[in-house]
């Protein structure tokens, strides 16, 4: 009897059938992307694309913005659709960070010689791109916006997807292959995010030092250089981006030298401390563990088995140290930016919060690993799984409860968004010139006339993105 419910608990169709549970909160999403409609940079990037197109684009980000030229490529990807392009980057990007997250994590089990049934990765992957996605205090910044998207969402699962060859290379050919890929990889984190390219810096750095304990020997030289190589890719992207005349406009406007004050970094670790606070207490994020828990007891080499205890253990520790260093690095460097809106501005923790996921689902293994080697009944483990599903199941409730509340306001700013939009297009091809404007806030999205009418940006935007001279700001909706 004990060897048939094994039997059960190891069939694919339970792990398939859970899955489909954070898949359906994306689809929801995903349906409710309709109602984007375009607010904060967007205003500044569609009629640059617009007038302009790709050189135009890549000229803004590279001589005025900041020096991201992958940044701007990928803008032109979705801006040259218009307002299209704004309702379907969520969807195409959703289904882009599932797939990724599902084969790497597929990879990391293959190498690591783990066996599991076929839906076990696809079940981590989709709860860890549900948490990425939707667990976030502000989920329309980290999903739905594209301008934020491709600058703090994206960018850590092109870390994660560079190691893919890499856990997959078995002959020279794919080796170089492999390496090929971290270089261009981490070349184009550097153009992409500066917060992103310090939190894989990071971790490629960690790895160098505990390689000779956690890399197999056969493969360990080639690892190595891996590290290396992504390490100085990184860093050539970033010395590209630091030098170009867009990042030293953003410097001097922002006073970026003044990050390494002593004020400064204080205040920066203090608002650090409040955002790991916020995490930490944002329950949701446990179905990471559950989602580590059911892997480990689904797997068939038990992550918990003594014998690699210390290994685990270092690894876990070096995990740790890693997040809470370029964590605190990140912070460090956005703070002369925005200030003490560091904490409220949470699309920008996105950078290091897919390697917390991931030590999380770590953890979890460990647990469900050692529990499934060290009891001998299946019955705990069959309760234990239960629980664990049940548990997988309320995160997933939780999150879809979130985005139907978002949906109501996304739906309300669309239909305003739609009577003024159709109303200023009439005013400007009729030959006005100033027209009033009423600001459509949602979800902190940076709107003209705030703090009473004294920040104007993007107000000179919004008059480009009309084609007329001004904007004043309106009480009511025309």
């Amino acid at each position: 009897m004990a060897d048939k419910r094994k039997t059960r608990w190891r069939t694919p169709a339970g792990a398939v059938l859970l899955s489909l549970l954070p898949l359906a909160v994306f689809v929801f999403a995903a349906w409710n992307a309709r109602w984007v409609r375009p607010g904060g940079d967007d205003w500044c990037f569609l009629p640059v694309v617009r007038d302009g197109g790709l050189s135009a684009m890549v000229g803004k980000f590279y001589f005025h913005d900041n020096g991201r030229l992958v940044n701007a490529v990928l803008v032109w990807a979705y801006a040259r659709f218009g307002d299209a392009g704004q309702q379907w980057f969520a969807p195409v990007s959703g289904v882009l960070i599932l797939v990724l997250l599902r084969s790497f994590i597929a990879a990391v089990l293959s190498a690591a010689r783990l066996g599991v049934p076929r839906g076990v990765p696809l079940l981590v992957a989709s709860m860890m791109a549900a948490l990425v996605l939707f667990g976030s205090p502000n989920t329309y910044k980290t999903f739905y916006w594209p301008a934020a998207a491709v600058s703090h969402t994206l960018p850590p699962v092109f870390a994660c997807a560079a190691a893919i060859p890499l856990l997959r290379a078995t002959s020279r050919r794919g080796e170089h292959l492999a390496l090929l890929t971290v270089v261009l990889t981490g070349a184009s984190l550097g153009l992409l995010s500066e917060e992103t390219s310090v939190v894989a810096a990071a971790v490629l750095a960690c790895a160098l030092l505990i390689s000779s304990r956690i890399f197999p020997e056969a493969h360990r030289r080639f690892l190595r250089a891996s590290c290396a190589a992504g390490i100085v890719s990184i860093v050539i992207g970033i010395l590209i981006l630091y030098t170009s005349p867009g990042s030293l406009h953003r410097r001097e406007e922002k006073h970026a030298a003044t990050m390494l004050n002593p004020d400064s970094l204080l205040a920066s670790l203090y608002g650090f401390r409040e955002i790991a606070t916020t995490v930490l207490t944002t329950w949701q994020y446990l179905g990471a563990i559950v989602a580590g828990i059911i892997l480990g007891l689904l797997t068939s080499d038990p992550l918990g088995r003594r014998a690699a205890g210390k290994k685990h253990g270092l690894v876990a520790a070096a995990g740790l140290g890693t997040l809470l260093v370029s964590g605190y690095a990140c912070t460090v460097i956005t703070y002369p930016v925005f200030g003490e809106g560091v904490v409220s501005s949470t699309r920008l923790w996105n950078d290091y919060l897919l390697l917390y996921i991931l030590l999380l689902v770590y953890a979890g293994a460990l647990a469900g690993g050692a529990l499934r080697s060290r009891v001998r009944r299946t019955g705990p483990v069959v309760v234990a799984g239960a629980v664990g599903a049940a548990g997988y199941a309320l995160v997933c409730v939780a999150l879809a409860a979130s985005l139907a509340g978002l949906e109501s306001n996304m739906i309300t700013r669309a239909h305003d968004w739609d009577r003024q939009n159709r109303w200023m297009h009439r005013q400007a091809v009729a030959g006005a010139q100033v027209l009033p404007y009423r600001r459509l806030p949602l979800s902190k999205m940076t709107e003209p006339f705030r703090h009473g009418g004294r920040a104007k940006w993007p107000a000179s935007c919004i008059a480009n993105y009309y084609q007329v001279r001004h904007i004043t700001q309106a009480t009511k909706l025309p």
